[in-house]
């Protein structure tokens, strides 16, 4: 039986920049050393909107209305090598509006405001760059599948369609 996980991902931005976790501190961290969005697992009862709210605020302490976010898409992660193999649905947000003061530290990592056109320049999930373009390009509700083996992207889908962007 494999492992399915719901998760959010919130790009936050300001004067061109997004804010990003280096996710640096926590054990056994499957994103361990990557630059990844703002976000993490539902709770009971929460939809994306409920979920990313509530991890950005726990994250970083910033305050989103979850009217003002923007429903890119739904990414399908899937890690072949695991066994059993793992899949996390990642629905995808971006905000420009928020609210309070970044806290001082982040118990998963470093907080920090990175410029768009340097994001490929940090460590990161190579698939991540899809949906990054993706974001940036203003492209329509996405649903797209990136399959790993061994932390190397293998396949991607887009629209159920075989999308091959880099590989």
């Amino acid at each position: 039986m494999s492992t399915l996980v719901n998760t959010t991902l919130c790009y936050i931005e300001k004067n061109r920049c997004y804010l990003m976790l280096h996710r640096t501190k926590k054990q056994n961290d499957y994103n361990h050393d990557k630059w990844i969005g703002i976000g993490g697992k539902f709770e009971n009862k929460e939809d994306p909107r409920d979920c990313a709210v509530r991890e950005v605020f726990e994250e970083t302490g910033l305050t989103l209305d979850p009217a003002d976010l923007i429903y890119h898409g739904i990414v399908t992660f899937v890690d072949v090598s695991s066994e059993p193999a793992y899949t996390e649905f990642m629905h995808i947000f971006r905000t420009q509006r928020f609210t309070g003061e970044l806290k001082p530290a982040c118990n998963e990592g470093e907080l920090e405001w990175v410029p768009v056109e340097k994001l490929k320049e940090l460590p990161h999930w190579q698939g991540d760059e899809i949906f990054l373009d993706f974001i940036a390009q203003g492209h329509p509700f996405f649903d797209l599948k990136l399959v790993y083996k061994n932390n190397k992207l293998v396949q991607t889908f887009l629209g159920g369609k075989p999308y091959k962007h880099f590989i």
